[in-house]
């Protein structure tokens, strides 16, 4: 599969590069986070949210929001899934680390996604994007050896866990607050997620 860069025109569809944050210090700070053999996601960690970039994202890429700032952090080869929120969602590189990504309208009317049109793309470390929220996504994947860590910021309350029952239709994707699932057979899921990914369950290894 042919990963492209971030900063290729292609990822135009799916997002843009974040310029004129400092980042240093968030990528400082994820290095004191787990890396496990698996991957870990914590949608709101305090060691992250003290630092001033958070102040400064929550003003200037959601316009005064309530904001989050967690990681997803780990060893991961395959799509397995993908969700998506109504909301773009920020994505800060403490290591190299490579997104699958596909396009929200290219969801067949009942409800299935093909895999063979998901794209790769190489996020370098350091490096922030937006991921729209017509994107679809799901957990990086190694870049490299040793595994990825990848800061996640969203509106907070983002992937908590729901107050009431969902059913039907698109509904029933829903599977924690703002986060839509669409999960592959092969994906290692817990019983009962929702699928719908259909051919390969694409993996980079």
């Amino acid at each position: 599969m042919e990963i492209k860069k971030v900063t290729d025109a292609a990822f135009g569809k799916y997002g843009r590069v974040v310029g004129n944050i400092d980042f240093s210090g968030l990528v400082e700070k994820l290095a004191e986070t787990p890396c496990p053999a698996d991957t870990v996601y914590e949608p709101s960690v305090e060691l992250l949210e003290q630092l001033p970039v958070f102040g400064e994202l929550q003003t200037k890429t959601y316009g005064e929001l309530p904001i989050q700032i967690g990681y997803c952090n780990g060893n991961n080869y395959k799509l397995n899934a993908l969700e998506y929120h109504r909301s773009s969602e920020i994505n800060v590189a403490g290591t190299d680390a490579i997104l699958l990504v596909g396009w929200q309208p290219d969801i067949a009317d009942d409800g299935t996604y093909d895999t063979s049109l998901i794209e790769a793309f190489l996020l370098p470390k350091g490096t922030a994007v937006e991921v729209y929220a017509t994107t679809l996504h799901y957990a990086p994947c190694n870049a490299q050896e040793g595994g990825f860590r990848v800061a996640i910021v969203l509106p907070r309350g983002t992937n908590l866990p729901l107050e009431k029952e969902h059913a039907g239709g698109e509904d029933a994707r829903l599977t924690a607050k703002n986060k839509w699932l669409i999960g592959h057979p092969e994906g290692g899921l817990p019983e009962g997620s929702p699928l719908g990914l259909v051919g390969e369950n694409i993996c980079l290894k």
